[in-house]
């Protein structure tokens, strides 16, 4: 799963705001069922691993000048999720890059 998502922020504003929302990324997944762990290995990509059911999902956000990108490796039994889950990410994600 690939969601995009454009920004007129400077990627200090992204990378703050991101921060003081990490605690909220476990929330787009449905009924609070993901525990979610985020590291920084650099100032502009953030990892993250999701515990679904499970399943441990890899993924990260990467900080670029006008788009963060948000990749998730959801496996083949929680393709179902993609959907809902996608939407949730341009949301929730989208609501922190608004003006």
């Amino acid at each position: 799963m690939r969601v995009t998502l454009p920004h007129d922020l400077t990627r200090e504003e992204v990378r703050r705001r991101m921060r003081a929302h990490t605690d909220e990324i476990a929330g787009f997944f449905p009924a609070g069922i993901a525990k979610v762990t985020t590291d920084w290995p650099s100032e502009d990509r953030m990892s993250i691993i999701a515990e679904v059911v499970g399943y441990s999902i890899p993924g990260g956000v990467d900080v670029r000048d006008n788009e963060v990108v948000i990749e998730m490796q959801l496996p083949a039994m929680l393709g179902l999720m993609r959907g809902p889950l996608e939407h949730a990410v341009k949301k929730e994600a989208g609501r922190l890059l608004a003006p």
